[in-house]
């Protein structure tokens, strides 16, 4: 199997997910009667704290047109370990019909875990507070994902992302004209998949399904009395047609001989 291309992008359509979690929180800034004066979105960006914070040292000018504005948020993918707690059989295989129609078949997806890092960072406090609480409510401890893991078997799945713990530093340091920052650090642990490469399927649809009955669990000497057997009706009919079922019901006589005795449409 080493060798054979492909990419399903699990990893950077998580990481892209994760983020846009976070994406769209707002925080509000009221006059001493409680009317609200500024509202701002919180900016949201991938890459690690000690970029930020560095930006922050070298532009410690308060009245700097350019330099970074607090508050905001960055995030980033920290590890990728293997979790044998979620392990399935990895010689089983399922299918499913792809966007061209055709039967696919993979090998049943490998589990791990992809560990966040969601900075906070804030020179006013009530900002820091504004954002946590914003976030808080909905892990407890997880909240669940939607992604699209592959596209060639329209594979979602549910991840989990569970909170795992939260930390805080006031890194503050110098003189009044040195800008201060609060920060908040969540750790996160999203619970992923990652799917090997699909291959065609040469088994076909499965068009009948048929079910025999005895009368004994005893299957040495255990008669069969029914045979139950269902089809698509019509048998021509795709994954994407409208179709019923047809069902046939034989009740054997003997061991050898059995008779039709009810079909039905449904």
């Amino acid at each position: 199997m080493l060798g054979t291309y492909y990419y399903h992008e699990i990893i950077r359509r998580t990481i892209i997910s994760f983020g846009t979690v976070f994406n769209d929180i707002n925080i509000r800034h009221k006059n001493k009667d409680g009317d609200s004066i500024s509202q701002m979105k919180v900016p949201l960006a991938y890459g690690p704290m000690q970029k930020f914070l560095a930006r922050l040292e070298q532009q410690a000018d308060l009245n700097k047109a350019v330099q970074i504005t607090l508050p905001r948020m960055s995030f980033e993918m920290n590890s990728l370990t293997y979790d044998p707690t979620r392990k399935t059989g990895i010689t089983q295989t399922f299918k499913a019909v792809g966007d061209d129609g055709q039967m696919k078949k993979v090998f049943m997806p490998v589990p791990y875990n992809i560990g966040f890092e969601l900075n906070i960072l804030t020179k006013l406090n009530d900002d820091s507070l504004q954002i946590i609480e914003q976030i808080l409510p909905y892990f407890q401890p997880s909240f669940n994902l939607t992604v699209d893991l592959v596209d060639a078997i329209n594979e979602k799945k549910d991840i989990p992302v569970v909170l795992d713990s939260i930390s805080f530093q006031d890194d503050y340091e110098g003189d009044f004209s040195t800008r201060r920052a609060l920060i908040y650090t969540l750790q996160f642990t999203a619970k992923t998949y990652l799917f090997g490469p699909v291959a065609e399927s040469s088994d076909g649809l499965i068009k009948k399904v048929q079910v025999d009955m005895y009368n004994d669990t005893n299957i040495q000497t255990a008669k069969r009395e029914v045979r139950y057997t269902v089809t698509p009706d019509p048998i021509s009919a795709g994954p994407d047609d409208d179709f019923g079922f047809s069902e046939t019901t034989h009740f054997y006589q003997d061991s050898k001989n059995y008779s039709p005795t009810r079909q039905e449409d449904i």
